[in-house]
């Protein structure tokens, strides 16, 4: 069966290591997959306003380049958060995209974690520590995001580099990137 990956690239910079690696990734998907890229910091999203346990509890759903975005995921049956690791997480981009979320589970009509469960949540980042515990925050990020929409958890691709062009060096990462996503994901509740 075919699937259709989004990859969500989180860096507020293009060509930088992570999105190499994701490239580097996808490179390998089988054919018939599909791929569509969307830059998180080009997208005009509205501030995020949580308002769950107030009157604004449902939202309108969303219009512009949320509802792209909104689209796209739900179009997906692969997400790939591909985020370089900035003070231990995930960046500004992704965390906001993550934050809409929670607006889309309360969005009536929508169905938003009906709709995501049993979808693949994968994760690419670099980072300019060789030890790689260093994303364990942005890891579990992840994991427990895709835990809670009840979604598959594919693993995070890791990789070393600090300038731009520096992940080029990391050959146990392009090594990875090869074989990254023909590997199995689990539920997430058991990962």
């Amino acid at each position: 069966m075919a699937r259709n990956f989004l990859f969500l690239l989180g860096s507020t910079r293009s060509g930088g290591n992570t999105e190499t690696l994701a490239r580097q990734a996808a490179e390998q998907l089988p054919e018939g997959d599909s791929a569509r890229w969307l830059r998180l910091v080009d997208l005009e999203l509205p501030g995020f306003r949580d308002g769950r346990h107030t009157e604004e509890r449902d939202r309108p759903a969303p219009t512009g380049d949320a509802a792209t975005l909104l689209d796209a995921t739900l179009a997906a049956t692969d997400l790939v958060i591909a985020s370089p690791l900035y003070w231990y997480s995930v960046s500004t981009p992704v965390k906001h995209y993550l934050d809409h979320w929670v607006n889309w589970l309360y969005t009536p009509g929508l169905d938003f974690a009906q709709r995501m469960a049993g979808r693949t949540l994968w994760g690419v980042t670099a980072l300019a520590d060789p030890d790689h515990s260093a994303a364990d925050p942005l890891v579990g990020t992840l994991r427990h995001s895709a835990r809670y929409m009840k979604m598959n958890w594919g693993g995070v691709l890791l990789g070393s580099g600090v300038r731009p062009g520096e992940i080029a060096q990391d050959t146990e990462a392009a090594a990875r990137a090869k074989t990254f996503f023909s590997s199995t994901p689990k539920p997430a509740a058991l990962a």
